[in-house]
């Protein structure tokens, strides 16, 4: 089986937690069966808000050999820093980091076509570096994946991520924490036990104490927690000023039942600005885990076209 290199990239700004320095890593998973070290076609995958890069194991396994796939543990997530100052926590920084790994696999082989999966967090991210038109991508971004995220966030969505988001956590074994994931994660739809566990082993690190403890810095909940309602719809009014200067093609997964992106939300992004196409999944609300054969599909048809079909 497939397995991924595990890669870092030096950050500017933010130091690290222990560190007098300036600056951090960010760690990343470089998925790459296609024969060429630093293939031109490079697809960078980033995950949710307490999620890691390894998220996406099942979609980068089907995507690996036609392009070079990236995923990111963001800052203060999976193997990379933790940062001194939780108010790093946000996505201009996000961003800025994304601009150094990009930065860095351009200058190891030339990017010659770029595409974004996000999923909830990371679609965020990836709408900031598509919808700024002097972001200094080494290339413009040509397709983006939007998973279950849209310019307009619902407000009872975010209390309900606030509710578990950086609440302590320690389990006995692997199996305990992957049930206690599924608590706070039901809506993300249908799973096999097995397919559940591979999700949730490395939202696991061991715990100093023994056993096992979630895989971020609980301070990823301080800057969450200070947003206000109002600040949301301010922001909301940035983000759809965003949407609409892009030039990328986009695709729009949505979770029929999510409490976040709502169908409202997905017509509006279907008839403004890039004009959005939309694949929507039945029985899944927020966020779809891209594991599903359907849901990995979509996401390869509209990435890789008459190679996707030509693999299948």
């Amino acid at each position: 089986m497939i397995e991924p290199r595990l890669n870092y990239v030096p950050c500017p700004g933010a130091a690290a937690a222990g560190s007098d320095a300036p600056g951090h890593r960010m760690a990343y998973w470089e998925w790459n069966a296609t024969g060429q070290p630093a293939h031109p076609h490079v697809i960078v995958c980033v995950h949710g808000l307490s999620r890691q890069g390894r998220d996406f194991d099942q979609l980068a396994r089907a995507l690996c050999g036609q392009a070079r796939v990236v995923c990111p543990d963001v800052v203060g997530r999976g193997r990379s820093d933790w940062l001194a100052d939780p108010q790093g926590y946000q996505v201009p920084l996000y961003a800025a980091d994304m601009l150094a790994l990009l930065a860095q696999l351009h200058a190891q082989g030339p990017i010659g076509t770029l595409d974004w999966v996000g999923t909830s967090m990371g679609g965020l991210i990836g709408m900031v570096l598509a919808g700024t038109p002097d972001a200094p991508l080494p290339v413009p971004l040509h397709r983006l994946v939007l998973n279950d995220v849209g310019p307009t966030i619902e407000w009872k969505a975010l209390e309900r991520i606030g509710q578990y988001l950086g609440a302590p956590a320690h389990f006995d074994t692997v199996e305990q924490g992957a049930d206690a994931l599924w608590a706070s994660s039901s809506t993300f739809g249908p799973h096999t036990r097995e397919q559940w566990l591979a999700l949730s082993r490395p939202m696991l690190k061991p715990a100093p104490q023994g056993g096992w403890t979630l895989h971020y810095d609980p301070a990823i909940a301080v800057p969450y927690a200070a947003m206000t309602e109002q600040g949301a719809r301010e922001g909301e009014q940035l983000l759809w000023k965003m949407y609409q200067a892009i030039t990328a093609q986009v695709l729009v997964l949505h979770g029929a039942q999510s409490d976040l992106l709502t169908a409202q939300t997905v017509q509006r992004m279907l008839n403004a600005g890039p004009q959005a196409q939309v694949a929507t999944f039945d029985g899944v609300g927020h966020a779809p885990t891209l594991v599903a054969d359907d849901q990995v599909r979509a996401v390869q048809r509209f990435l890789l076209g008459a190679q996707a079909a030509g693999g299948q």
